[in-house]
């Protein structure tokens, strides 16, 4: 099935339908009517950065807290310094990137709102393969306004590490997932809501993935179990990545690290959050000394999360020139770790 017709199934199965739809599982009459009403206003749109390869700049998201912070997946959307994201009422906020876990491939987002309706990610719902399931996404950017999101009713076909599913999957995400017989595996979807028959968040809906070998794509969700304690880390500002000025300045050495000194050189810092990407590594730099390579992502420095180049030297300035550096580093779906010290 390709993804024109996944779109007119989307479309063809209504909000106004889907409210008042029962169906019978089990001998059971269940209706979707209240998990419908209930989960659509915590469903967002999200629109940022196509790319420089002309991809889609959109995506989808959901309210985890009353303050506005927003779930959604980390991807090159979220790569510039505006990103826009309209609510269920159709008003428009300029989000702010709290932090990123790429290791889950998650992002917090936050709008300036208070007192918003939001899942609560302590539910803890039993779901098994076999049970109905709803997907709440802003597939193909259909919704742009007001309009509520395209809403898909499945079941969980089977629960499985990714790594375990048979195919090539390019994800840094290998872990628990739910696979699923709706078509979610469309542009936009990602950052989607996966919920059970009462509206209970239980999974996010993943990242496009598509098999090169056999062209198959992989229609699935990353449990909120899993990614719980890293949504809370990241709200809590554990993972952002950043140390006070003040701090620096009032607890950094007096000769600090430096990118120049590690022979390091970062894309050129032309938005607000550009991602720590490596544009140049010195020949026989301690850097090229142990293996850190042009593109690399660096995504902690000394075990704090580095979401931009900013970070990046604002966490070396709290460490001494003399003292080891241990870097994470993302190298397509591969996490690196590396540690360097000047002359060795």
């Amino acid at each position: 099935m390709n993804r024109t017709v996944s779109l007119l199934i989307a479309l063809a199965i209504s909000v106004a339908s889907l409210i008042g739809a029962e169906s019978f599982v089990s001998g059971q009459t269940i209706g979707f009517g209240s998990a419908i009403s209930q989960t659509l206003p915590k469903i967002v749109k999200i629109v940022g950065s196509g790319g420089t390869r002309g991809l889609e700049a959109y995506q989808s998201g959901v309210l985890v807290s009353a303050d506005g912070h927003v779930l959604t997946t980390w991807s090159y959307v979220l790569d510039t310094s505006v990103i826009t994201l309209t609510t269920y009422d159709g008003y428009k906020h300029e989000a702010n990137l709290v932090g990123f876990d790429p290791r889950l491939d998650i992002a917090i987002l936050k709008i300036p709102v208070t007192e918003s309706l939001h899942f609560n990610i302590d539910n803890v719902s039993t779901i098994q393969a076999g049970d109905r399931v709803l997907a709440f996404s802003n597939l193909y950017n259909v919704a742009t306004g007001n309009e509520p999101v395209s809403i898909q009713q499945g079941f969980i076909s089977s629960v499985s590490k990714l790594s375990a599913v048979r195919g090539v999957w390019q994800s840094p995400y290998q872990g628990k997932a739910f696979l699923l017989d709706a078509m979610t595996n469309n542009p936009g979807a990602t950052g989607g809501a996966v919920t059970d028959r009462s509206g209970n968040l239980i999974a996010l809906i993943g990242k496009e993935l598509r098999d090169e070998r056999t062209k198959s794509w992989l229609n699935y969700g990353i449990p909120i179990e899993n990614l719980r304690e890293s949504i809370r880390s990241i709200i809590d500002g554990e993972k952002q990545g950043t140390t006070s000025a003040t701090d620096v300045l009032s607890k950094g050495p007096t000769e600090p690290m430096t990118l120049g000194l590690m022979g390091v050189s970062l894309v050129p810092d032309i938005v607000k959050r550009t991602p720590p990407y490596v544009d140049r590594v010195a020949s026989g730099s301690p850097a090229a000394r142990v293996g850190l390579l042009a593109d690399d992502l660096i995504i902690e420095v000394d075990g704090v999360m580095t979401p931009s180049t900013a970070d990046v030297k604002q966490r070396l300035r709290s460490i001494d020139r003399d003292a080891s550096v241990s870097l994470t580093a993302q190298r397509g779906n591969k996490f690196l770790e590396f540690t360097l010290r000047l002359g060795q």
